[in-house]
């Protein structure tokens, strides 16, 4: 049986694109794409790879927890061996996190610059060294074991859209990386997931 991953996402879609180009042919399986967000772009570019998506629009709930609660009903469906949050923007709370065995990509070498203008905060920084990380999804934001980095060495003349160019091309390449690595196990891959996590 392949490895299953679910992709949550929530807007263009550009590390799902590169996940549904990469992860098939590392034998792993993209049973099911999900967005919380009705028009997100990235639906067309799932339908376009034939994966089944589903949208849960978070607007539609009274709470965080009663959207994760149907967010992890709906995951569970697809029995997947881990699922990947890529480029999802929500906030998780335990009712996801202690059922959901997750990885997440962010764009700064964490702990540095948690949350939401992660690539903003790194830029202004003036760091040398700037990348992306990939880590567990924990209920703590952007807190979880971090399981892989890529870094690069900004030059001088490097303005934001370079820099933010050059986040994103790591971003491309790790998280499918990491992910084909993590499920790359062979039977027991869910125990194995679960043990690393």
């Amino acid at each position: 049986m392949k490895p299953r991953v679910v992709i949550l996402f929530s807007g263009e879609g550009t590390n799902l694109q590169k996940l549904l180009e990469t992860l098939p042919s590392h034998g792993i399986e993209i049973a099911a794409a999900i967005t919380n967000r009705p028009q997100a772009p990235g639906i067309k570019r799932a339908e376009a790879f034939g994966v089944p998506v589903e949208v849960i629009d978070h607007t539609l709930y009274e709470s965080r927890e009663a959207f994760d609660a149907v967010l992890v009903e709906r995951i569970e469906q697809y029995t997947p061996h881990l699922t990947v949050t890529a480029g999802f923007m929500r906030i998780l709370t335990p009712v996801f996190t202690d059922r959901v065995h997750a990885v997440n990509i962010h764009p700064s070498l964490l702990p540095k610059y948690k949350g939401a203008r992660a690539i903003e905060q790194a830029y202004e920084s003036g760091d040398t060294v700037c990348g992306v990380s990939v880590h567990w999804v924990t209920g703590e934001l952007d807190g979880g074991t971090v399981i892989a980095q890529a870094s690069f060495e900004r030059t001088e003349e490097m303005d934001a859209d370079a820099f933010e160019a050059a986040i994103h091309a790591l971003e491309y390449e790790l998280l499918p990386r990491t992910i084909a690595e993590l499920l790359g196990g062979g039977d027991g891959l869910e125990a194995s997931v679960r043990a690393l996590a």
